[in-house]
């Protein structure tokens, strides 16, 4: 278990370091800026690539949302789940408080200017409400979730569900990071969210509650569905 909570950690800190490293460093940097298509893009590969190093030791869930949608899918332990949102959420603070060392280094930085955190109302990077909000983490974390169950699933194409799950991310960021600028992961949300200490710490919640929701009922939907699964492949397609 040591070497699985090590994995989630790392993986959970390298997925901050790169998507949210991507949006504060890269996104809008002069003539040269990214944009929101590559900080799509960066979150993608975060979990591409860590799917292929350590899916095969722990999965590769980097994600609470996504432990507790395995453990409704059932394919994940619930006494297993505790300490995984714990790694996966001090992974989480791990990869801010990195990405927060190298930002400092540039005059003029401001973590409370956002800092790539999460946020409704008058913090969305569009301006959407917290209806909003909340529908499309729910929406979004369903679909991630679902993409997940189905690759990984005992008849799919083995080796491959680490490709399927960065681009789902990637196209999921394509679609709302205008909304909430994309969480459907609760420990994404909370470690920028130290950082930047005022708004995105009071508007947490949403960004815990609704991924949840999302996962637990795509995970129970995924079950009804096929309800006599093969046994699941590894993450990493071993």
């Amino acid at each position: 278990m040591i070497r699985k909570l090590t994995a989630e950690f790392i993986g959970t800190a390298w997925l901050v370091l790169g998507g949210c490293g991507a949006a504060v460093l890269a996104a809008a940097f002069p003539a040269l800026g990214i944009g929101f298509v590559g900080v799509s893009l960066a979150f993608g590969l975060t979990v591409l690539t860590m799917a292929f190093a350590i899916g095969h030791i722990s999965g590769c869930h980097l994600n609470p949302a996504v432990s507790v949608g395995l453990w409704a899918g059932g394919r994940f332990p619930a006494r297993d789940l505790p300490a995984y949102v714990i790694a996966q959420v001090l992974g989480g603070i791990a990869g801010a408080g990195i990405l927060y060392l190298i930002a400092s280094g540039h005059a003029g930085f401001d973590a409370h200017a956002g800092f790539a955190s999460n946020g409704y109302g008058i913090h969305s990077p569009g301006g959407y409400s917290l209806t909003s909000a909340l529908v499309t983490e729910v929406t979004m974390t369903f679909a991630f979730l679902f993409v997940i169950l189905g690759s990984t699933h005992g008849r799919a194409p083995v080796g491959f569900a680490p490709i399927s799950i960065g681009l789902c991310l990637t196209l999921i960021h394509l679609i709302s990071i205008p909304v909430t600028n994309t969480s459907v992961n609760p420990a994404r949300s909370t470690g920028p969210a130290l950082f930047q200490g005022s708004w995105a710490l009071d508007q947490l919640w949403l960004f815990w509650a609704a991924p949840i929701v999302g996962a637990i009922i795509a995970g129970f939907l995924y079950r009804w569905l096929s309800p006599n699964d093969p046994a699941p492949i590894e993450i990493g397609g071993t």
